[in-house]
C-alpha cells in the first residue's frame, strides 16, 4: 500500500478556479442531476460536457480554433457535436490523487473547493452527495432574483468551520482562518494604541502562514512588526517572516513564491472572507476590519467558534462543515435604511471625485473583455457587483446634476458587497425632466433576454404608474447584447409602449461621453 505523504506547513491557498459564489453554484448545477449516482468516468464526462456546453470551462482548443472562439461571443451554447470536438482535442495533462490523469483529475480540480466548503462530497465509484448547505446554495441561486442574504449566510456557515488543516489538505497549519482573522481584529481594536485600525492588508500573509490557532501570539507578532516598521515595510519583510513561520527548507523557499504569499493568496483570502459579508475594507483597501453592520454575526462567531476541532476523516469533516448552524442563517443585518442609503451615496461620490473618467471607463472596458483589474479594491469585488458600482460612478461623473441612486448592497464603508436586490432597478437616475432606470449584467447568452427583460419591463411599468407625468425609460448595459434581448425590447415598446434601450458597455461609454444630458440617450 502506498504510504500517504506527511503534512507540511505551507501557505493557505484557496483555488482561484472558484472566485465567486455564483461560479460555485453554476458548477453545482451541472453535477446536481447526478446526485446519488456512483461517480464514474462516464458521469465525469457528462458533467464535463455540461460545463463546456455552458461555457463554464473553456479549454485552450476553443481559443486556438477561430470557429469555436467566435461562439464564445455568440449567445448560444456549444452544440453537442462541438462539445465532443472540444473534449477530443483537449487532452488534460493533469493528475490529482485518487483520480486518473486527464478529465477525471480536471473534474477533481473543479470540485475540490466546493467539497472543502462542504457543499458536495464525492469519491470515485461512490455515490455523489450534496449537503444541506449545497442544496441551500443552489436554492438561493435559483430564486429570482438570487437571494444574496442567504448566499452570504451559507458561505459564512462554511467559512467559520473551515480549517486550514482539514483532511482534504496536506497542511500542518492548524487553525480556522476566518475565526483567527476575527479574533486578531478584535484584539487590535481593543488595543488603544492601534486606533481601531483593524488588520493591515500585508499582515494577512501572517494569517495565511500562521501555524496554529493562537490569536494572542499572532496579535503580539503584529504589534512587534508595527513597532519596528509601522506600515512602511515592503513585501520582502513579510515574506521572510512567513518563511520562518513555515519553517521553510531551501527547497520550499523556492516553491513558496513571494508573489503567492504576499499577492495572489492575499487577494483570494480577502475575496473568500468578503463573501460572508462580515468583513469591510478601510483606508482605500489597506486595512481589513469588521463590517459593523453585521456585528451580531461577528459576536456570535467569536463566542461559539473560538475552539478548533480536529477531524479524523474527510467524511467527518464534510458532515461537520456541510451542516447548517441555524443561528447563523437566521441572523440578519439590522441597520437604518437611511443610514445605509446616505453611506452608499457618500462613497459613490468619493469615487466620482477621486478617480478620473478615463480610469473608470478603463475598468468598465476590463469587465467588458473579461480582463483583470489591477485596482486593489475593485479586483476583490465580485464582477457583477463591480459592474453596478462602476456604471453608477460613470453616470455620476458624466452627468453631474443627475441624481444617481444605485441599489447594490454595501458594507459599513459604503463599498459594494452584493448586487441590487430583486424588486428594484440596479441603478435609478433622476433628472429634472426625466427618470431613467439602468440594469447592468455580464450575462450575454440567451438567458440575458429571458432573465433580464421581463424584470426590466416590469420595473419600468411600475415607475411610470407611480409618476406618469415625467419621461421615463430603461437602459440595459452588458458586454454584448443578445438578438433576443433586442427583440424583446422592441416587443415591450409595441405591447406596453415602454422605452428600453440596449447598449453594450462600449456603446454605454460612448453615449455618456457625447451626450449632454441623460435624456438625450433616449433619442440615440
Amino acid at each position: 500500500m502506498k504510504r500517504e505523504r506527511a503534512s507540511e506547513h505551507k501557505p493557505l491557498s484557496f483555488s482561484t478556479t472558484m472566485r465567486n459564489p455564483a461560479r460555485i453554484a453554476d458548477f453545482l448545477k451541472c453535477i446536481a442531476p447526478f446526485e446519488g449516482q456512483m461517480l464514474t468516468k462516464d458521469i465525469i464526462f457528462e458533467v464535463t460536457k455540461s460545463l463546456i456546453k455552458n461555457k463554464l470551462y473553456q479549454p485552450m482548443h476553443i481559443s486556438r480554433t477561430p470557429r469555436l472562439k467566435a461562439i464564445l461571443n455568440e449567445e448560444r451554447e456549444f452544440y453537442g457535436s462541438e462539445v465532443n470536438e472540444i473534449m477530443i482535442n483537449s487532452p488534460q495533462n493533469h493528475k490529482e490523487a485518487g483520480f486518473e490523469k486527464g478529465w477525471p483529475s480536471r473534474f477533481d480540480t473543479w470540485y475540490k473547493l466546493p467539497m472543502e466548503f462542504g457543499f458536495i462530497y464525492y469519491v470515485m465509484n461512490e455515490p455523489i452527495e450534496l449537503s444541506i448547505s449545497g442544496h441551500m446554495l443552489l436554492d438561493a441561486h435559483n430564486e429570482n432574483p438570487v437571494n444574496d442574504e442567504k448566499v452570504k449566510n451559507i458561505f459564512l456557515n462554511s467559512l467559520i468551520k473551515y480549517k486550514t488543516n482539514n483532511p482534504f489538505r496536506k497542511n500542518a497549519n492548524d487553525n480556522s482562518p476566518l475565526v483567527l482573522l476575527l479574533q486578531v481584529i478584535k484584539l487590535l481594536k481593543d488595543d488603544p494604541e492601534e486606533n481601531d485600525s483593524g488588520i493591515f492588508r500585508s499582515e494577512l500573509s501572517l494569517i495565511i502562514c500562521w501555524p496554529n490557532s493562537d490569536a494572542d501570539a499572532l496579535y503580539k507578532k503584529i504589534k512587534e512588526l508595527r513597532k519596528q516598521y509601522r506600515f512602511t515595510y515592503g513585501d520582502e519583510v513579510i515574506y521572510e517572516i512567513c518563511l520562518e513561520l513555515l519553517g521553510a527548507t531551501n527547497e520550499q523557499r523556492n516553491r513558496f513564491k513571494i508573489n503567492q504569499i504576499t499577492g495572489e493568496a492575499v487577494d483570494e483570502f480577502i475575496r473568500k472572507m468578503r463573501i460572508t459579508g462580515i468583513i469591510s475594507l478601510r483606508g482605500n483597501g489597506r486595512f481589513i476590519d469588521f463590517n459593523s453592520f453585521e456585528m451580531s454575526k461577528i459576536e456570535y462567531v467569536l463566542t461559539h467558534y473560538d475552539k478548533c476541532r480536529n477531524f479524523a476523516s474527510k467524511r467527518e469533516f464534510f458532515e461537520y462543515i456541510g451542516t447548517i448552524d441555524t443561528n447563523i442563517i437566521s441572523l440578519t443585518q439590522v441597520v437604518d435604511e437611511t443610514t445605509v442609503d446616505d453611506l452608499r451615496i457618500s462613497t459613490l461620490n468619493q469615487w466620482v471625485t477621486e478617480y478620473s473618467k478615463e480610469a473608470i471607463a478603463n475598468e468598465l472596458s476590463i469587465l467588458s473583455r473579461n480582463g483583470e483589474s489591477r485596482n486593489t479594491i475593485l479586483r476583490i469585488i465580485d464582477r457583477p457587483t463591480r459592474l453596478e458600482f462602476l456604471a453608477s460612478i460613470a453616470l455620476k461623473q458624466h452627468f453631474t446634476d443627475l441624481d444617481v441612486k444605485p441599489n447594490y448592497h454595501i458594507d459599513d464603508e459604503g463599498l459594494p458587497t452584493f448586487t441590487a436586490p430583486g424588486g428594484v432597478a440596479d441603478i435609478e437616475c433622476f433628472d429634472e425632466d426625466c427618470n431613467s432606470l439602468f440594469e447592468v449584467t455580464l450575462m450575454c447568452s440567451r438567458n440575458q433576454a429571458i432573465i433580464e427583460m421581463p424584470a426590466i419591463t416590469r420595473h419600468l411599468q411600475e415607475a411610470i404608474e407611480k409618476n406618469p407625468d415625467i419621461t421615463q425609460f430603461s437602459v440595459l448595459v452588458a458586454p454584448s447584447i443578445h438578438v433576443d434581448t433586442k427583440y424583446m425590447a422592441s416587443f415591450s415598446k409595441y405591447q406596453y409602449d415602454v422605452d428600453i434601450l440596449t447598449l453594450t458597455i462600449a456603446e454605454f461609454l460612448e453615449q455618456i461621453r457625447v451626450k449632454k444630458s441623460i435624456k438625450e440617450i433616449l433619442f440615440t
